[in-house]
């Protein structure tokens, strides 16, 4: 990361707070996944139920609904690098909680249940809240460099973190859940050791008016309204990360080991697009950018869906990841550039709902249908609908498409 980021602009001597705040994502994105692997094999270990398997990610959904409105105002009249200390924080002490349950033999279904609503909820802070941090942390210039070495911190995530939990799993489940709170732990140092770089907003009283502030922003800006929505809908009809099981067993026959390998792809390719864009950030034409990189997911959805080459399949997932990548860091980077820092939490905080939204009714939208006409049709309806979905954006938000150059003064409160 240090020789990447260097050859960016982003240096260690210049930048050490980033430098921060990358450990601090990945040891806590790292702890999330492993804790994703720990509590499924948990819960399904103990009830044998699919439904209960579901209800995990409704716990985990749960709190980001609820609590959307309220992480947003308090992300902006707070100090956010507190704010997100305080959520690993409770986060390393949960699940160190749960290890030490587990490894006495006492964590039963109704602990392990409450410790993913306190995660949930956590995270519901925890993601927008740094989301909102960043920008603080490294000059508007460089801000698409710094989000795409960001995003490589999730992808890499995605990638070790389930590998180290199901490895460490073999030990006993208490073993990988302290792992996850001694990454928990290392964040929130990491977090602790960054220097105040955000100046809290007046202490206003909490009402209606100002909690829904953030979607009245949303709603005046059509650049960042396009941005967000344009995600939302793509995930929500071209995500096929539910059908993979299917694919895996019964259209490439390729069993567990191949479903391995097929849910890994998307992240290998946004991995290695994030290190293109660290070294080469798009500068020019970034709303015809990230409107083709959209059109190529959808593409890459539909090839998937007709193949029954496993190769072929690991292309199309491959180009899938890095392609939604790109989209990421381009609408990132606009959604926070375009957004005054006194709004960001607030921003940040329903962006983070809409893609929390999009995952994961776009997984239960893709089974539905999956269930009504086949994987297959399923597949490739929803990478055609994310190509309508682009042709209308065209036009819906043509200052979107517009857009040629990244804003690079980030606005601060004075």
């Amino acid at each position: 990361m240090t020789a990447a980021a260097s050859s960016a602009g982003i240096r260690l001597r210049d930048h050490p707070a980033f430098i921060l705040f990358w450990i601090s994502r990945v040891c806590s994105a790292l702890a999330f996944q492993m804790l994703g692997v720990v509590v499924g094999w948990l819960v399904y270990s103990l009830t044998g139920s699919a439904a209960a398997l579901g209800l995990v990610g409704l716990a985990q959904f749960l709190p980001i609904l609820c609590l959307t409105l309220l992480v947003g105002h308090v992300a902006d009249t707070f100090d956010r690098r507190r704010i997100v200390l305080a959520c690993q924080t409770l986060s390393a002490l949960t699940v160190g909680a749960l290890a030490l349950a587990e490894g006495s033999g006492h964590a039963g279904l109704l602990p392990i249940y409450a410790a993913v609503v306190t995660i949930g909820a956590s995270r519901a802070f925890e993601a927008p809240t740094m989301a909102a941090l960043l920008p603080r942390l490294v000059p508007g210039e460089v801000l698409p460099r710094a989000l795409a070495v960001a995003s490589s911190a999730m992808q890499m995530a995605t990638i070790a973190g389930p590998a180290v939990g199901g490895f460490a799993y073999i030990f006993g489940p208490a073993v990988p859940l302290t792992l996850a709170a001694v990454c928990y732990g290392v964040a929130a140092v990491a977090m602790a050791f960054i220097r105040h770089v955000h100046a809290p907003g007046p202490r206003s009283a909490m009402t209606l008016e100002t909690l829904l502030s953030g979607l009245a922003f949303i709603r005046r800006s059509p650049v960042v309204l396009g941005s967000i929505s344009l995600d939302l809908f793509a995930v929500l009809l071209g995500g096929v990360t539910a059908l993979l099981p299917i694919y895996a067993g019964e259209i490439l026959h390729v069993g567990t080991q191949g479903l391995g390998a097929l849910r890994a792809a998307p992240a290998v390719g946004a991995v290695l697009m994030s290190i293109v864009l660290v070294r080469r950030p798009p500068t020019r034409q970034v709303g015809h950018v990230m409107f083709a990189a959209v059109a190529v997911f959808g593409l890459a959805t539909v090839v998937f869906s007709l193949s029954s080459s496993f190769l072929l399949s690991l292309g199309a997932l491959f180009v899938l990841g890095a392609a939604d990548n790109v989209s990421v860091v381009i609408r990132s980077s606009l959604v926070q550039l375009s957004t005054p820092d006194e709004m960001r939490g607030r921003v940040s905080a329903v962006n983070s709902l809409f893609v929390g939204t999009s995952n994961q009714l776009g997984e239960f939208e893709s089974g539905m249908v999956a269930a009504l006409i086949g994987a297959v049709g399923a597949g490739v309806v929803g990478g055609v609908g994310t190509l309508m979905v682009v042709a209308l954006w065209t036009r819906l938000f043509p200052a979107l498409f517009h857009v040629d150059a990244m804003p690079v003064k980030v606005e601060t409160r004075r």
